[in-house]
């Protein structure tokens, strides 16, 4: 396994990291997921351990606390072995104070993670979404209070618009407080819009990506083809609605070539896609997910090799989709680019 520094910190995370959204899973999106218990989630762990991954990503949100529990079960005796990613922002209730990113509200939720985890700190701690209802300096400036007193090591986001990003990193520089260091976006090759804005930012202002999703929401595991209906076991009867959408003939086209690579490598398709995202700028770590150990050692397989140059231009090519504006022009006229040249 290697290690890449998470954005301008020192921090070395693993190229994969394991989300443990399948944790203790519950309700309507955490059910179809996965229900793994504390007797599972240890195995799994184990086996993360044995491929050398130790970062362990989940939410409050997640089975509504659930997931953070199981995970601190599961890593009882061994935390100081593991990195911890949790966020926060995202409602837990219907009260005024159960969502948001405000001062009373972040120290709450963090004091409640940290009893979930069974643990004194977080090792990286990200706001699952921009606030804007609370002024930024106080949810910075509460975020940095935490670092401070030892319960947070590393701050970061997750799901942020380039310019919710920029302004929180320009006002932690005015004002010295920590700097988020990582970005926990959704990127795969059937959703490349990460590469439009937040890319360009993260390399510019060296902020990692932690990517979530990258099999689009389980579109790319090789099981869904054109032609052929839905698996009775696929989660997306359930959960389709809740993830990003997704072009229907553009994902067939890209599992054609994902398949052709994988006659040529005897790599598995899931295998395949997320080894081309471990090729792309800013990409800190990517966030495998597994309801069971079976499909954990095979996402652990997509690490150890590297694609060709011609692979990675053919998954390039066929996943490539156009650009929005203002970023066309920079795309596809020469005295744009030669301004502003693409990182991909």
């Amino acid at each position: 396994m290697d290690y890449r520094n998470l954005g301008a910190s020192g921090l070395k995370v693993p190229v994969l990291s394991f989300g443990a959204g399948t944790f203790g899973g519950s309700g309507p999106l955490f059910s179809a997921w996965g229900t793994t218990d504390a007797t599972e989630a240890r195995r799994l762990i184990d086996i993360c351990f044995e491929a050398g991954l130790n970062l362990f990503d989940t939410a409050d949100v997640y089975s509504a606390g659930a997931s953070e529990e199981v995970l601190g079960q599961a890593i009882r005796g061994r935390r100081d072995a593991v990195l911890i990613s949790t966020k926060t922002a995202l409602p837990m209730g219907d009260g005024p104070a159960d969502w948001g990113a405000s001062r009373s509200r972040l120290i709450k939720s963090v004091d409640a993670a940290l009893h979930r985890l069974g643990t004194d700190y977080i090792d990286l701690l990200q706001l699952h979404a921009f606030d804007a209802s609370t002024p930024i300096e106080e949810t910075l400036s509460t975020l940095d209070g935490l670092v401070k007193a030892g319960k947070v090591r590393y701050v970061g986001a997750s799901n942020f618009a380039g310019w919710e990003l920029m302004k929180s990193l320009a006002v932690s520089e005015r004002h010295s407080y920590a700097r988020p260091v990582a970005h926990q976006v959704y990127y795969s090759l059937a959703g490349r819009d990460y590469e439009w804005e937040l890319m360009p930012l993260g390399a510019d202002q060296n902020v990692g990506a932690l990517v979530w999703s990258p099999l689009a929401w389980g579109r790319l595991t090789g099981k869904i083809r054109r032609g052929h209906p839905l698996p009775e076991t696929s989660r997306l009867h359930e959960t389709a609605s809740f993830g990003p959408p997704v072009d229907d003939e553009k994902l067939f086209d890209i599992v054609d070539v994902l398949d052709e690579i994988a006659a040529e490598t005897g790599k598995g398709v899931p295998q395949i896609a997320i080894n081309w995202l471990l090729s792309r700028p800013t990409v800190a770590s990517v966030i495998i997910g597994a309801r069971n150990e079976a499909q954990l050692r095979q996402n652990l397989g997509a690490v150890g090799w590297m694609l060709s140059k011609e692979q990675i231009e053919k998954l390039d090519k066929v996943s490539a989709v156009a650009a929005p504006y203002p970023y066309f022009p920079y795309r596809r006229q020469e005295g744009f680019a030669r301004l502003n040249p693409p990182l991909v």
